[in-house]
């Protein structure tokens, strides 16, 4: 049975990181068709980014990731120190090229690690075209498809869908059209809840 997970993301969001993680193992056991739909969970973010001591109201970034860092080494994953927040939503417009151009899941992973590994600034252009260089796509073009916005109305539309799947946080997963969850869940819950969906499959 083909489970289908529409996964709505940010590449701010560091439990969207570690739901990659999550859905890559379980890719291992189950057959899983995922379809992760970007958006901004907080486009207000100033083009040159903001303090995570700012915009959380905490005094240590540093103590925002203990709990992340815990949870993604499980999958393998570093986070690295970080202390702004940037702006995603150009890669999220590249992302979309990368999708048109067979690369999404290469250029979505290269992404969450330049974020949260190597706290490089996903807002900057230069860094996004340096990304997409890595995996072979085209940089002049990817330039061109960010300075006259391409992508715009595909990542509203995808605000959109969120919306109208009533996604208040990320990650959140939608499982077969029908079943919600949300938020980074325990490898095993995440588990046991698609074995049931199989079972219920086979049932009906």
């Amino acid at each position: 049975m083909v489970v289908d997970l529409k996964i709505f993301s940010d590449y701010i969001c560091p439990f969207c990181y570690i739901g990659k993680g999550l859905i890559d193992r379980l890719k291992e056991e189950f057959e899983i068709r995922d379809e992760w739909v970007n958006i901004e969970i907080h486009p207000d973010t100033p083009a040159e980014g903001v303090l995570l001591t700012e915009k959380f109201n905490v005094p240590d970034a540093d103590a925002l990731f203990e709990g992340v860092r815990r949870a993604g080494a499980a999958y393998g994953i570093e986070f690295g120190k970080a202390d702004k927040l940037f702006n995603s939503r150009l890669a999220i417009e590249a992302s979309e090229f990368a999708r048109d151009h067979g690369k999404f899941e290469a250029y979505h992973q290269l992404v969450f690690q330049a974020n949260f590994t190597a706290a490089r600034d996903i807002s900057d252009v230069n860094v996004l075209l340096d990304l997409a260089e890595q995996i072979g796509l085209d940089r002049a073009k990817l330039q061109t498809a960010l300075a006259e916005r391409h992508y715009a109305q595909r990542v509203e539309a995808a605000q959109d869908q969120a919306a109208q799947f009533g996604v208040s946080g990320t990650p959140t997963f939608i499982v077969n059209n029908k079943y919600r969850v949300v938020g980074a869940q325990p490898l095993d819950a995440f588990r046991d809840m698609l074995k049931r969906i199989e079972e219920e499959a086979v049932r009906e």
